[in-house]
């Protein structure tokens, strides 16, 4: 009976696939014969009451469900309701027929997914696909989708990569399309997210479509590499594509004849050639074993020649009679200038070929990092990577670009009037957080008002996960740390026994970059495991504690449903055995894997290979494991290294991932200012993110937007932490810079006397204030005061003459004034004006008909470009304490100047060093009087989001596009 039930109602799902739903008990018993109970839907009801979450059937209802939940089309049975809605599913329901019980059923066992969706800002384009066009030709996402679902058995999962690929697919120019175009975009995930589920999909959806030369291009090892033209061999290409290279006489050849995957059947199947069913082979020029290479005998293999030799190639009659090649290849110079030199071989052909460009890792060596100092007149250097880039997409009019990273802010700062750089100009997507992912929101507890220990443990993430190490390097901390990764791969072990499956185990110890600590770190680790006594009575007591004080209670916490042995002799077994699996005999007893480019290493690295054999290792590396290469079973991370770039910084963070059944068991040992660190880091891309869903929001239907005309706006949370490298910023633009509880002293100041007298002249209200009141404040660290003129001045008043002073440059102190303006009379309504007063009285002038005051003697710097410095030691104590911040000499003077929202300046009359003439009390010219400032805001004015520093960037050819509206954005 449960047969006929799914043979019927899998009939009718799949003839609903490109209609939308039908009325489902009809359409069943007409495709799957009138059975007992299938007319009026009681058969379907017991089926999938006692069906489990792997019945075929169900999943396949899941899937269907979650497909037209996300349909986005506009067909008529949508009834215009929005995608991911209650009444989208209500539409669903109404259009299946099927009856309330059944309906309620659905509602249990699927409920449908109101997902933020991908971020999308695009430029306008000529839409093509169509559903016809979806459906009529879908061979290998099809089969990619089944693959997934049977890998993930998460319909929603798969419905949302649907959604997501086809933003990108649909926005690619039209292979067909006449006139060429040329796309650009950019994907931006989450470290360690799917993207590469993502680019995958692309892949299958633009080979079905027509393109016919896929080129992906990787990060800048062979590991990632190889990781990368694993994943598309076993979900893309699949085994029948494989195997039509394989010679009958050479079975050797075959890179994957021992792949355990390929052995257990997990590559991909087609049903036989692709080119028998009349869809395209996908011919591989690289594979696992190698990059590519210059082709010379073989060269029939870039090839593309139409069956009809009288049309264009791009034309559909020839497109869907001919195959797609694969291009898997590192960003590494000779390896493009291979494939370039060969693609210049067909350059006359080239003109008609569809092309797609995959970037992963898109912000690493793919932009230009030469500094336009260095440009020659309509020639702009290039680095390597980034012009041949350049030089592909020129030479293939048809070829799209696509990049993907999770860490964007080196391609938005790519100048988008350079025409032939990567600047995503036509479309930027953010993908949403996928379900399952573990990201940096995991690893810490935003806005948290307890103090850490204080913190519940079920809710808390950073007690849970986190651990805290001391400044310098500790043996102990260590130690500790190698004790988590055994206990935690212990219990990997147990919920095994009981029905949970654990392929890899790893440690990641990540403290410096070079060749040398990291052969010291593996000496020390090995040292440690050999005495750490792990099968003596020392030892487990250790373990007993650390489960008991940590594993335990977190487990317990976080995670109730997963198995956790109350009792730790329970684990005895399992930690013998997790022992053996990370340390066997035949290893010389070291549970070690160093990772670098040393090439002595190399043989070692080799069994660093996730795919083909279980891994449990502690791996000790640097830049080869900090982006992009997945590090598989990742519990136990021991980190050190710093960085002051938030892109770096986040692709270090390799335990962000997905981390199924053993989430509770993740560990991060670091220093509180790392951690720190990532916490700003983390505000950052959130900010971004934030940013990108509000200009995506459209307006009468339109975007409001385009990524050429505004780029996203890049915060900054930490003043020593900037968004990217400084080679990859020459186009950035910083626009605000906030400094609560900070002190701001500008330097650079103009040096021609009509500049200087302007100056002047803006201050001269002030001036004229603090001439009517003196005041004395302590000298710290001495028994002596000094005087000072003083003066109260409105936040305005101030702000108009900050406004209309000039300086060296136009962007001196802009972003600070930027910031300065945003603020409300309740973070600043006030500020203190002091002008202090020397001891020597032979200083003092007149300075704008006001005073006398003691005129200053400054240094320039030696192109006296500017000012060396302003203000003195000796006065910043009563500044800081006027804004409200704590200093060791109190000052009673200052402390009755405070106040509410209050801030503090000190203004400097001053002339360059050995320049000062005249007598006391003249008059100095006003031509050669700057007035210096240091001054200080109360820590009331720090910023929404602690976001200190905004970046955008600059459009050469029309640098006023850039508009930030200061009150929307307050």
């Amino acid at each position: 009976m449960s047969d006929s039930v799914t043979t019927a109602y899998s009939a009718a799902l799949d003839a609903m696939q490109r209609p939308g739903p039908k009325p489902l008990h009809a359409l069943a018993a007409m495709l799957g014969g009138d059975g007992p109970g299938i007319g009026d839907g009681s058969a379907l009801l017991g089926h999938l009451r006692d069906a489990g979450p792997e019945d075929a059937l169900r999943q396949q209802f899941a899937h269907a469900l979650a497909a037209w939940d996300h349909e986005q089309s506009g067909a008529p049975w949508t009834g215009a309701t929005s995608h991911n809605t209650a009444a989208r599913r209500e539409a669903v329901i109404a259009a299946l027929g099927i009856d309330g019980q059944t309906a309620g059923l659905f509602a249990d066992l699927f409920p449908f997914a109101a997902a933020d969706g991908p971020i999308v800002i695009a430029d306008d384009w000529e839409e093509w696909r169509t559903p016809e066009r979806r459906t009529e030709r879908n061979f290998y996402w099809a089969h990619y989708q089944r693959h997934l679902l049977d890998k993930w058995r998460n319909p929603d999962a798969v419905a949302d990569l649907d959604r997501a690929t086809e933003e990108v697919v649909r926005r690619l120019s039209d292979p067909t399309r006449p006139v060429a175009y040329q796309a650009k975009g950019l994907v931006v995930g989450y470290v360690q997210s799917g993207k590469t589920a993502n680019f995958t999909g692309v892949v299958a959806k633009a080979i079905d479509a027509g393109y016919r030369l896929v080129i992906v291009l990787t990060g800048t090892t062979n590991m990632l590499r190889a990781q990368t033209q694993r994943r598309l061999d076993i979900e893309l290409c699949g085994r029948e594509n494989i195997e039509r290279e394989i010679s009958p006489h050479d079975q050797k050849a075959h890179e994957y004849q021992d792949d355990p995957d390929w052995k257990r059947d997990r590559f991909v199947r087609h049903g036989g050639r692709p080119s028998d069913a009349g869809y395209p082979d996908i011919h591989r020029l690289s594979n696992h074993a190698g990059d590519y290479r210059r082709l010379k005998m073989g060269f029939s293999a870039l090839e593309f020649r139409g069956r009809e030799r009288n049309r264009k190639f791009f034309d559909p009659a020839n497109l869907h009679t001919s195959d797609a090649r694969l291009v898997v290849a590192k960003k590494n110079a000779s390896v493009l200038e291979a494939l370039v030199a060969d693609l210049g071989r067909i350059s006359e052909r080239l003109g008609e070929v569809p092309v797609l460009i995959i970037d992963d890792e898109s912000d690493q060596a793919s932009v230009n990092t030469v500094s336009p100092k260095k440009w020659k007149e309509d020639s702009r250097k290039r680095t390597a990577i980034n012009r041949l880039i350049g030089q592909l997409l020129r030479m293939m009019p048809r070829a799209q670009y696509v990049g993907y990273t999770a860490t964007p802010y080196a391609n938005v700062f790519i100048d988008p009037s350079d025409v032939e750089d990567i600047f995503p100009r036509d479309f930027l997507i953010s993908l949403p957080r996928p379900d399952g992912y573990m990201g940096a929101e995991d690893f810490h507890d935003f806005d948290a008002e307890l103090p850490l220990e204080q913190r519940p443990l079920d809710t808390s993430k950073e007690r849970a996960h986190v651990r805290y190490l001391g400044d310098e390097p500790d043996d102990g901390e260590l130690r500790r740390a190698m004790d988590m990764f055994v206990l935690t791969g212990a219990i990997k072990l147990y919920r095994q026994r009981h029905g949970t499956t654990y392929r890899h185990h790893t440690m990641l110890i990540h403290e410096a970059m070079g060749k040398d600590s990291h052969r010291q770190t593996a000496e020390l680790i090995g040292h440690l495991w050999n005495t750490a006594g792990y099968y003596r009575a020392s030892g487990l007591t250790r373990l007993r504690d650390l489960y008991l004080t940590d594993v335990l209670p977190v487990s317990r916490a976080q995670a109730p449903a997963l198995l956790t042995p109350a009792d730790f002799d329970d684990l005895r077994d399992d930690i013998g055995e997790a022992l053996r699996l990370i340390s066997p005999a035949d290893r010389n007893g070291s549970p070690v894997i160093v990772v670098n480019s040393d090439t002595d290493l190399e043989r070692q690295q080799e069994s660093l290979d996730f795919d083909k054999r279980e891994i449990w290792r502690i791996l000790v590396g640097g830049n080869k494991l900090a982006r992009g290469f997945t590090v598989e079973g990742l519990t136990v991370t021991y980190y050190r290294r710093a960085t002051t770039q938030v892109d770096t910084l986040m692709q270090m963070g390799r335990w962000f991932g997905f981390r199924p059944g053993y989430r509770d068991l993740v560990r991060l040992y670091t220093t509180p200012d790392l951690h720190d660190m990532f916490e700003a880091a983390c505000r950052d891309e959130d900010f971004l993110r934030r940013e990108l869903r509000q200009y995506a929001a459209p307006a009468d239907g339109r975007p409001q937007l385009t990524p050429r005309q505004i780029p996203p706006l890049i915060a900054q949370h930490r003043p020593d932490l900037r968004p990217t490298g400084r080679n990859k910023m020459w186009n950035a633009k910083l626009v605000l810079k906030s400094s609560p509880g900070q002190p701001m002293e500008p330097v650079a100041f103009p040096s021609v006397g009509t500049k200087i007298k302007h100056n002047l002249e803006q201050w001269e209200p002030l001036l004229a204030a603090a001439a009517q009141r003196s005041v004395r404040f302590v000298v710290p660290g001495a028994k002596t005061t000094y005087e000072a003129g003083a003066a109260i001045v409105s936040h305005a008043a101030l702000l108009a003459v900050l406004g209309n002073l000039k300086w060296l440059a136009d962007d001196t102190f802009q972003p600070e004034l930027a910031w300065l303006r945003r603020l409300s009379d309740d973070q600043l309504a006030r500020w203190i004006v002091l002008l202090p007063q020397q001891t020597r009285s032979t200083t003092r002038r007149l300075v704008a008909g006001h005073g006398p005051f003691s005129i200053f003697e400054r240094q320039r710097t030696s192109s006296s470009a500017s000012f060396r410095v302003f203000s003195e030691e000796r006065h910043r104590n009563a500044a800081m304490r006027i804004a409200g911040l704590d200093t060791p000499t109190p000052d009673p003077e200052a402390d009755a100047l405070r106040g509410d929202s209050t801030g503090a300046i000190i203004l400097y009359p001053t002339v360059e060093k050995g320049s000062l003439s005249g007598s006391e009390g003249q008059a100095i010219e006003d031509e050669r009087v700057t007035i210096g400032f240091h001054l200080v805001t109360p820590t009331t004015t720090v910023p929404a989001g602690g976001k200190l520093m905004h970046w955008v960037t600059v459009d050469k050819t029309n640098p006023y596009a850039l508009v930030v509206d200061t009150q929307e954005s307050r």
